[in-house]
């Protein structure tokens, strides 16, 4: 039951040598989805080997170039190898009109239909759901309407206890009662408790991407107890007052979000241009948020399943 995540792409509004525009790829149980498309996407999904026709869905943040120049070239790409299975597209709605037109002149001949789904939420709201996860958007705080994503595995049925079967002859509705988490109370008063019979086969896993943000304190709580924060860095504390200008936030603001959230790991992306050296970010990080990451062009972080 994989859960990878693909870096495609770093950089800010400027792309850099070894450092392409946003872009991630995310496989959740054998399903892959593009959470932005900066230019240059698709070069880099060809070399880490991940195929254009598998992704099902996008994940647009917000309608600035550096996260959206790559999509047109993919799809196009897409109608190029043949693909007919709908594309999924979740983005603002300032997003449709960009489509719209840009289909009108390229989109000629494409066998595949692109399903637009428009987000608008003000708080964490489910956008997509499937049998084994969902997708939670929720707003951030740029320049222009901007979107984050929550991918979160949904809880499992609970497993039975195999060993308290046959001593306590639990029937078949019982044990269904006791895997959904239902307490089940026998005609003679006994009552048979999920915390004794049952245990949870493996912790949900998650990944939020927050891009293109300004720090706000909200926004902790919405990503609480994610498993992988990414988190924009477009700065060191040393532009502060710069991030604050553009609605960006700093290696430190982004480390503050992943502690107070609680999170498993913190990883940092869109970097600025200026930066050609990338420890700096990772040593501010980590004076607040050790367990922290760089997010490099080409890694695979893979976020393995814990079992009980």
């Amino acid at each position: 039951m994989d859960f990878r995540l693909s870096i495609l792409g770093t950089a800010s509004a400027l792309p850099v040598m070894n450092r392409y525009p946003s872009a991630h790829v995310l496989s959740v149980r054998g399903r892959s989805f593009l959470i932005d498309c900066g230019e240059g996407c698709q070069m880099r999904m060809s070399r880490m080997k991940l195929s254009a026709l598998k992704i099902e869905a996008v994940f647009i943040s917000h309608i600035h170039g550096d996260h959206i120049f790559g999509f047109f070239g993919l799809v196009t790409t897409m109608g190029m190898l043949g693909r007919t299975a709908p594309l999924h597209v979740y983005a603002p709605r300032s997003f449709a009109p960009i489509l719209k037109f840009t289909l009108s002149y390229f989109g000629e001949g494409m066998k595949f239909p692109i399903e637009m789904h428009v987000v608008k939420v003000s708080s964490p709201e489910p956008v997509f759901d499937a049998k084994s996860f969902e997708v939670y958007a929720f707003p951030l705080r740029h320049r222009i309407e901007t979107y984050g994503y929550l991918f979160k595995e949904k809880e499992p049925l609970l497993n039975v206890r195999k060993e308290l079967i046959e001593p306590h002859a639990l029937t078949l509705t019982e044990i269904g009662a006791l895997k959904q988490g239902r307490a089940v109370t026998r005609e003679n008063g006994d009552i048979l408790d999920p915390e004794t019979f049952t245990y949870r086969p493996f912790v949900p896993r998650s990944y939020a991407y927050c891009s293109d943000t300004a720090p706000f304190p909200e926004l902790s709580e919405w990503v609480k107890g994610v498993t992988l924060l990414f988190h924009e860095a477009t700065y060191t504390s040393g532009l502060k007052e710069l991030a604050e200008a553009t609605n960006h936030s700093t290696a430190s603001d982004a480390a503050l979000c992943a502690a107070e959230a609680g999170a498993g790991r913190l990883l940092l992306g869109h970097y600025s241009s200026r930066y050609k050296d990338l420890e700096p970010f990772l040593e501010e990080a980590q004076k607040v948020f050790p367990d922290t990451l760089l997010a490099k062009d080409g890694d695979i972080i893979e976020i393995p399943l814990e079992k009980f």
